[in-house]
């Protein structure tokens, strides 16, 4: 999970995690066949650049985004199922 919300930093749609279910955390990557090569160049770029980072980084990520991560256990609970305008 960590690796999906960090990608989002680097301006890739967040991956399925947990996907197939016989094995354990595992991202599945399902690029469309318009994606270019540079596209797929910069998102294995991308995800080496992850494997790289400081763990503290990896877990609080997203830093980029206007919600960081938010509780998903109260969101599972609690869910907001109609939008509210301020």
């Amino acid at each position: 999970m960590d690796i999906a919300k960090r990608l989002l930093d680097y301006g890739f749609h967040a991956p399925t995690v947990y996907f197939p279910l016989i094995v354990k955390e595992a991202v599945m990557i399902e690029p469309t066949e318009t994606e270019s090569k540079a596209t797929l160049d910069a998102f294995a770029e991308a995800l080496f650049r992850v494997t790289e980072e400081a763990p503290e980084t990896l877990h609080d990520a997203p830093h980029t985004t206007p919600i960081s991560r938010p509780d998903e256990v109260q969101a599972a609970r609690q869910p907001v199922l109609r939008w509210k305008g301020q």
